[in-house]
């Protein structure tokens, strides 16, 4: 890909993210991980080392962001079910660039795909609900409720 059209896309994601709601910032994160696993696999198949430990550390981090990111206290059982895949996640990622195991990464975009897409179904009026506990949750905290 020129360098052109690299640096459109990235602007492109940094103009999304900047306006995004939370949703779409999650959504943004998930997909950024599927693409570095899938170039991590590119990488891996290419013998581009390199390439497989900068795309797979990026998904990592991404990986890492979106487990740090959840509200294990309002989230209960969904958090903490996802806090055990995004674990396992991690782990397999880091087998995976040790060992040079693409079907590891395969099993971790397999996890993904799946809360990608049940992430992608929640309705609009069901993230406003979100959105609103969450207002008030932070409300209760500046008040010291």
């Amino acid at each position: 890909m020129s360098y052109g059209i690299k640096a459109y896309r990235s602007v492109g994601v940094k103009d999304d993210l900047a306006v995004a709601d939370p949703h779409r910032v999650i959504q943004l994160l998930m997909q950024g991980a599927l693409e570095n696993m899938a170039k991590a696999k590119g990488a891996i198949e290419r013998k581009d080392f390199a390439g497989k430990a900068q795309t797979l550390a990026k998904a990592i981090a991404i990986i890492s962001s979106l487990q740090g990111s959840l509200d294990m206290d309002a989230g209960g059982e969904l958090s903490d079910n996802l806090f055990s895949l995004y674990d396992f996640m991690l782990n397999h990622l880091t087998i995976a660039s040790r060992d040079l195991d693409i079907e590891k990464i395969d099993d971790v975009i397999s996890l993904m795909v799946t809360i990608k897409s049940a992430w992608d179904q929640i309705s609009v009026a069901d993230r406003e609900k979100g959105y609103s506990l969450q207002a008030q949750r932070d409300q209760q905290m500046v008040v010291g409720i």
